[in-house]
């Protein structure tokens, strides 16, 4: 298969470039569609074949469940039944945007999608030419991240490229996404609603609408206990580079010491190449790593560079990926989330500054 590229700007969307990557959907094919949170991987929500097509695409365990984007709020219903009051109130706020409701889905719905569950994960993506492919074909998409399963998810369509190239019919080559990690996956299907992933919408933001909210168990910790999580793509290694990653969580100064001692632990004990993803004010003080990136001034901005960071240590030939990671609040859940789940848990805590 000769996998398309269809360059288009999202400030001056081509209605004819659109149009073929329509068509594309419409007849069962895979699209990468760029979204405000990462590249998704866009198929025909209601096409069995198509559905199928993704999981092998992406090598992902078919009981992992695809979330549905919609254009419209109307398009809700088709998905989903019993839908509390406060699923209206938090659209209002957060859709178009980064934020996944879950519900109990309608009989309808395909299995493919849910994983088996008997419930469905939707949203509204607020990326304009996601928007605007799924209104002008009138398909709602199930798009899951565009890149082989387990691996850092894309925010370039290069990132794409490299990974699914020849694997699915087209990708649209737009400009980087803005937020740069998945969206924020709120279960709204029980009596008490979870965070099962955490994003850009915080539990902070939520807790206005959900004073009972709680975040699942497994959020920061893939093997907290042998309870099944609640959605079985938790149970999965996630977002990991090829090389072994180690997040090291702290106060800055504490974190920066033991980041350096451990850089000179793993020299020590065999010849590698060690990448340092570290804070704005730590760049130019390591001595023991071979690569030093900075992650950004603020954790907005590690959480829009972080996967590009990831690729681009694998890229260099890291043998080891050391991250320092200060606030877990906010954005900073999200981030820890998504670093714990590539480091397979491999995290060391310090103690906080005095």
């Amino acid at each position: 298969m000769k996998t398309k590229i269809i360059k288009i700007n999202s400030d001056n969307i081509d209605s004819s470039a659109i149009a073929v990557a329509a068509d594309i959907l419409k007849r069962g094919g895979l699209v990468a569609i760029p979204t405000e949170t990462v590249y998704g991987l866009a198929a025909d929500a209601l096409n069995t074949a198509a559905l199928s097509k993704i999981y092998l695409a992406k090598g992902r365990p078919s009981d992992n469940p695809l979330i549905v984007h919609i254009s419209d709020l109307d398009q809700l219903n088709i998905f989903a039944k019993d839908i509390p009051d406060v699923a209206y109130k938090l659209a209002k706020r957060f859709w178009p945007g980064p934020l996944t409701m879950i519900f109990k889905k309608q009989p309808s719905v395909n299995n493919i999608v849910t994983g088996g569950l008997n419930t469905v994960a939707i949203r509204m993506p607020a990326h304009p030419i996601a928007r605007e492919l799924i209104r002008f074909s009138q398909i709602p998409l199930a798009a899951p991240s565009a890149n082989i399963s387990g691996s850092p998810s894309p925010t370039t369509a290069r990132h794409v490229i490299n990974d699914m190239n020849g694997k699915i019919d087209a990708v649209i080559a737009s400009q980087d996404c803005e937020v740069g990690i998945e969206s924020t996956v709120l279960d709204l299907s029980g009596t008490v609603p979870s965070i099962l992933r955490p994003g850009a919408v915080t539990y902070e933001q939520l807790l206005e609408f959900l004073p009972n909210l709680t975040i699942d168990k497994h959020v920061l910790n893939v093997a907290v206990s042998s309870d099944a999580p609640k959605s079985p793509g938790m149970k999965y290694k996630h977002y990991a580079p090829k090389a072994s990653v180690t997040v090291v969580q702290g106060g800055k100064d504490n974190v920066f010491a033991a980041v350096d001692n451990l850089c000179i632990r793993l020299h020590s004990e065999k010849p590698c190449k060690i990448g340092v993803i570290t804070c704005y004010e730590h760049e130019k003080q390591y001595k023991n790593a071979d690569i030093i990136i900075s992650s950004g001034r603020s954790l907005d901005e590690f959480a829009h560079n972080m996967f590009t960071l990831l690729r681009t240590l694998d890229e260099k030939g890291m043998d080891n990926i050391i991250i320092e990671l200060s606030s877990a609040e906010g954005i900073g859940l999200a981030l820890a989330n998504r670093l714990y789940r590539a480091a397979g848990n491999n995290v060391i805590h310090v103690q906080e500054d005095n």
